[in-house]
């Protein structure tokens, strides 16, 4: 179904330079496909947000890119060497080809700004030439895309409930029809009802759109639910990569089987988990 590649990432690796040196991402080789949600996995630390950043290339210091290629098949049959791209270049290629819903929605958002001008600046910034009754109408079209509402684009940040602050990331990062979108832990502190509303939301939004997606989380069942491919990460590796359903039936990493194993079973039987020798519920 996805033969296109679209990003290939050769030898990648990340280091922290500092006393000792940290490599947090180290020889990484994958690509992701045209139209594909390849989901990331691993724990806390594993390098899985150093990864996306380096994609990105909004690594900070004492973040190095230490070695390796990152290529964009862009749609035009161009080829974008991401890591030689100069500032003015990476400034257009983010937003309008590669965009990220950061971890955090409530941080990534300016709290003394509404909803509508944050929108906007995506607007202002990549599409100079459009103009402020343009802009209005882009923006709340998307809002009502992801279920916000165009009523809401001179509410503030505070004034959203964390679902829709989500949304608001996602439409900010859907606004220039990019060909990829990054999503670090989207659903994170959401509550489950909301969480399933914004994944089936991103599902719609893919087939309508055609964006690949990396989807970044420690929650391998809902990797397993929603990719194409999953791709294990640990200490800074990819260790295994391969379907949803290889990955469930038959994992072939020691430390993908213990992450399999690590999530509860709905369907096990009751006092299965001991708490200091005792079934759990044993007291009262």
């Amino acid at each position: 179904m996805f033969d296109e590649e679209l990003l290939t990432l050769d030898d990648f690796s990340v280091t922290y330079e500092v006393e000792p040196p940290v490599e947090a991402v180290r020889n990484v080789s994958l690509s992701l496909r045209r139209g594909e949600i390849l989901g990331l996995a691993g724990e806390s630390g594993c390098g899985k947000t150093t990864l996306a950043y380096g994609i990105q290339r909004l690594l900070k210091p004492p973040a190095v890119i230490t070695s390796g290629r990152t290529v964009f098949h862009d749609e035009s049959g161009v080829d974008i060497d991401i890591n030689s791209l100069d500032a003015a270049a990476l400034r257009a290629f983010r937003w309008d080809k590669a965009s990220m819903v950061f971890q955090g929605a409530m941080n990534s958002l300016n709290p003394v700004l509404s909803i509508g001008d944050q929108l906007g600046d995506v607007f202002e910034a990549h599409r100079p030439g459009m103009s402020r009754r343009e802009r209005t109408r882009e923006t709340g079209d998307l809002l009502d895309l992801v279920k916000v509402g165009r009523n809401r684009l001179r509410s503030y940040p505070h004034e959203l409930s964390g679902g829709m602050r989500q949304r608001v990331m996602i439409a900010m990062a859907l606004a220039l029809r990019p060909q990829l979108m990054i999503m670090d832990e989207p659903t994170t502190a959401l509550d489950v009802l909301v969480q399933r509303e914004i994944l089936d939301e991103i599902s719609q939004l893919r087939e309508q759109f055609g964006f690949s997606v990396i989807f970044i989380t420690h929650d391998l069942p809902l990797l397993l639910e929603i990719s194409d491919r999953i791709a294990i990460m640990l200490e800074g590796r990819i260790v295994e990569l391969d379907t949803p359903e290889h990955i469930y039936r038959s994992p072939a990493h020691p430390y993908t089987k213990r992450l399999l194993e690590s999530f509860p079973s709905l369907t096990g039987d009751r006092g299965a988990f001991i708490r200091d020798g005792e079934p759990a519920g044993a007291r009262s």
